[in-house]
C-alpha cells in the first residue's frame, strides 16, 4: 500500500497508448503533465471557475492512479496512460494555453478526496456532449460557471461530498515495496501496512486468518495470513512477502476498497483491526469495545432480539445485554463477556451485512462523515447534513433509506409472503 498521506510526485510516467499496447513511455514533470492534459481536455476561453474545477479533477484523478499504484501493481512500468478510454488525454510535445498554465501552477498540488478518507478521489469526467459518464461533465461545468457557480460548487454538483486538500507535499515517486522481502522476524511500519491490508482483505476472503494486532511484528500469525493469501491468488505459498506478493496485496487491497473508483469505499486513516481480542467484559474500555459496540449496533438493526447499544467505548450493562442476546442468538454460552468464539460469531454476522448491504450507497447513503487533516483541507461547500459524530470516517450513520435489502423484522420461512399493497390512485 502507498504511504498513508498522499503526496504529489515531482514526475509522472505516461504510456502513450492503451495499457497493453507496445507504445513508448514518456516521463514529464507532474505540473507539465497537468498543463498538457488541461490544454488537451478543456477550452481556455471557459470561465475561470470551470477551468479551476476541471484542473482539480485532472490532478485528483492522476494522483489517484499514482497513489493506488494502479498500473505498477499490475506489472506495468508507467503510472498512467494517455488513452481516454482508461485515463486522460495527453498529447506528447504539445504547447499549453497561457491562462491554463498559470492556473495549473497554482493548483497542481491541490486535490479532491472524500471526507474521512485518504486517497485522492478518482475524479472521472467526460465532455458531457458526445460522451456522458458518472462524474464531471466538462461542458456542464462551463454551463454552471455561466450561472454563477464557483469551482467548489461545480465540483460538489458532480462529485457530492468532497473536500479539497491544498498545498500537498511534493516528492519523487517511490515504490511502496520495501525493497527487501518481509518474513518472520521482520518489523517496522512496512509490516504494519501489510497487516492492515491483509486484515482488510480477509473481510472479503475469510479463508485468510485475522492477524490479532497491527503491531508491526512479522510473527507466525502474519505468516499464516500471508500463506493463505498466496494460496488463494496462485502465488508460491512460502509465507515470504517479495515483490510479487506485495504488489498482489496492493492490487487486491485497492480492489476490495475500490480505491480507484469514483464511488470508492475509501481507505481510512486508522484501519480497524477486526481480529479477536483476548477477552472483553464489563468494566473494559477502549477501541476494541468501540468496534464491538459498532458491530452490535449494526446487528441490532437487523436482528430484533439484539438490543441497540451506544458506541462509547465503555463496556457497561447495555453492552453486556447486547452480548448476551447475541450469544443466545448464535447458540453460544451466555456469559455476557466476549471471548474469541463470541467475537468471531458477531464479526461473521456483521461482515455478511457489511459486504452485501452497507457498502451500497444506493441503499445506505452516508449521512455524515468525519475528516482527519492532511495538508490544508477545505470543504467544497456546505452540504446541510447533520453531524452524527462518526468515528474516524466509519460508516456509523446513515440517511433514511428504502426497505430494500433490510431485515423485515420477522423470520421468513416456507409459506411466508409479503402483505398485499394497496395502490393509491392519484
Amino acid at each position: 500500500m502507498p504511504p498513508v498521506i498522499p503526496y504529489v510526485p515531482q514526475n509522472i510516467t505516461v504510456h502513450l497508448g492503451s495499457p497493453s499496447s507496445n507504445a513508448s513511455n514518456v516521463t514529464v514533470s507532474f505540473q507539465d503533465y497537468v498543463k498538457n492534459v488541461a490544454s488537451s481536455e478543456i477550452y481556455p476561453t471557459w470561465d475561470e471557475s470551470a477551468l479551476r474545477a476541471n484542473i482539480l479533477a485532472i490532478v485528483s484523478f492522476a494522483l489517484n492512479r499514482v497513489y493506488t499504484e494502479f498500473y505498477r501493481s499490475r506489472g506495468y512500468d508507467f503510472d498512467i496512460t494517455n488513452n481516454t478510454a482508461y485515463d486522460q488525454a495527453f498529447v506528447n510535445g504539445r504547447s499549453y494555453f497561457e491562462n491554463v498554465s498559470a492556473l495549473v501552477d497554482e493548483l497542481f498540488n491541490d486535490y479532491l478526496r472524500r471526507p474521512g478518507f485518504v486517497e485522492p478521489l478518482a475524479a472521472k469526467f467526460c465532455n458531457g456532449t458526445t460522451v456522458t459518464c458518472e462524474g464531471l461533465s466538462q461542458w456542464g461545468s462551463q454551463n454552471l460557471a455561466l450561472q454563477g457557480y464557483n469551482s467548489d460548487q461545480i465540483l460538489r454538483s458532480y462529485y457530492g461530498d468532497v473536500e479539497i486538500v491544498t498545498d500537498a507535499p511534493i516528492r519523487g515517486i517511490t515504490a511502496s515495496y520495501p525493497g527487501t522481502p518481509l518474513r518472520v522476524g521482520s518489523s517496522g511500519p512496512n509490516v504494519v501496512v501489510l497487516q492492515v491490508a491483509l486484515n482488510r482483505i480477509s473481510q472479503n476472503y475469510p479463508a485468510i486468518p485475522k492477524i490479532p494486532a497491527n503491531d508491526g511484528i512479522f510473527g507466525s500469525r502474519t505468516e499464516a495470513a500471508v500463506r493463505a493469501f498466496q494460496q488463494i491468488f496462485g502465488l508460491t505459498a512460502d509465507g515470504i512477502v517479495g515483490p510479487a506478493t506485495w504488489y498482489e496485496i496492493v492490487r487486491i487491497y485497492g480492489g476490495v476498497n475500490s480505491l480507484s473508483e469514483l464511488r470508492s469505499q475509501g481507505q481510512q486513516y486508522y484501519a480497524i483491526n477486526w481480529a479477536a481480542p483476548n477477552s472483553l467484559q464489563v468494566g473494559d474500555s477502549g477501541e476494541y469495545v468501540q468496534f464491538l459496540q459498532y458491530m452490535l449496533a449494526i446487528l441490532s438493526r437487523y436482528i430484533p432480539n439484539i438490543p441497540p447499544v451506544s458506541v462509547d467505548g465503555i463496556y457497561g450493562q447495555a453492552t453486556r445485554a447486547a452480548v448476551l442476546a447475541a450469544q443466545r442468538r448464535f447458540g453460544l454460552p451466555e456469559t455476557g463477556s466476549v471471548d474469541t468464539s463470541t467475537w468471531d460469531a458477531i464479526y461473521d454476522q456483521y461482515s455478511g451485512i457489511e459486504n452485501t448491504t452497507l457498502r451500497s450507497e444506493t441503499n445506505f447513503p452516508r449521512a455524515s462523515s468525519a475528516s482527519v487533516p492532511a495538508g490544508n483541507v477545505r470543504s467544497a461547500g456546505s452540504f446541510n447534513r447533520p453531524n452524527n459524530n462518526s468515528q474516524n470516517g466509519s460508516r456509523t450513520n446513515y440517511a433514511r433509506t428504502t426497505n430494500m435489502t433490510q431485515f423485515p423484522g420477522r423470520d421468513l420461512s416456507i409459506g411466508s409472503q409479503d402483505p398485499v399493497r394497496k395502490e393509491v390512485v392519484r
